[in-house]
């Protein structure tokens, strides 16, 4: 049975930061893309940033770039999702999700396995 499991999120100030982990287990971690999303009250979910295997490769949303980094840890089966200079754009709630296979992809629908979300509000 595969789980993910997200922590980290919380309240923070804009121009804060935070930190997400996510673990997975069920699978070999490193045969899977990972994947982080967000989805907002009233928009649809969208994606975030994503990773390759072995961490050499990434995505990301424009929105968030150069402010956010995804990374992972293979050996701990732990994806992880660094937000610098938070805005209250940022604010939702973040999902982590287990791709489907090798491929990197951004979008929802070539991810398999999702957790249960965890929520971030940025303040003023």
């Amino acid at each position: 049975q595969v789980q993910v499991v997200e922590s980290g999120g919380g309240l923070v100030q804009a121009g804060g930061s935070l930190r997400l982990s996510c673990t997975a287990s069920g699978r070999t971690f490193s045969n899977y893309a990972m994947g982080w999303f967000r989805q907002a009250p009233g928009r649809e979910r969208e994606i975030v940033a994503a990773i390759s295997l072995g961490g050499g490769t990434t995505r990301y949303a424009d929105s968030v770039k150069g402010r956010f980094t995804i990374s992972r840890d293979n050996a701990k089966n732990t994806a992880y999702l660094q937000m610098n200079s938070l805005k209250l754009d940022d604010t939702a709630v973040y999902y982590c999700a287990q791709g489907r296979g090798q491929i990197l992809s951004t979008s929802p629908r070539d991810y398999a396995y999702w957790g249960q979300g965890t929520q971030v509000t940025v303040s003023s």
